[in-house]
């Protein structure tokens, strides 16, 4: 399964998305969501302890100035690493 994380950890219920998630699963954070991938938030420390494989768009976190404060325990990756994962994943659930 392809989770998508499009919305800031603070306006979603990151929570449910960790209790749904299994080992195998990707988390790709895109848009406001790659705020969830910022280095020493309750946020981040969730997700890097979630069975997830985490990802993030450059493009994304480079709109918001966020790659000096932004975690390394998660891939930053391209567009077409994207189109990858969803190759590699053909579920998709967006939150």
């Amino acid at each position: 399964m392809l989770y998508t994380l499009s919305r800031s950890p603070y306006a979603c219920d990151l929570s449910a998305l960790l209790r749904t998630a299994q080992t195998g699963d990707d988390l790709l954070l895109l848009s406001d969501g790659v705020i969830a991938g910022l280095r020493g938030t309750p946020a981040a420390r969730a997700l890097i302890a979630s069975p997830l494989e985490l990802y993030a768009l450059e493009n994304d976190i480079a709109a918001r100035g966020l790659f000096v404060y932004f975690s390394p325990n998660i891939a930053i990756i391209s567009y077409n690493d994207f189109v990858r994962l969803t190759e590699k994943q053909p579920q998709q659930i967006a939150w």
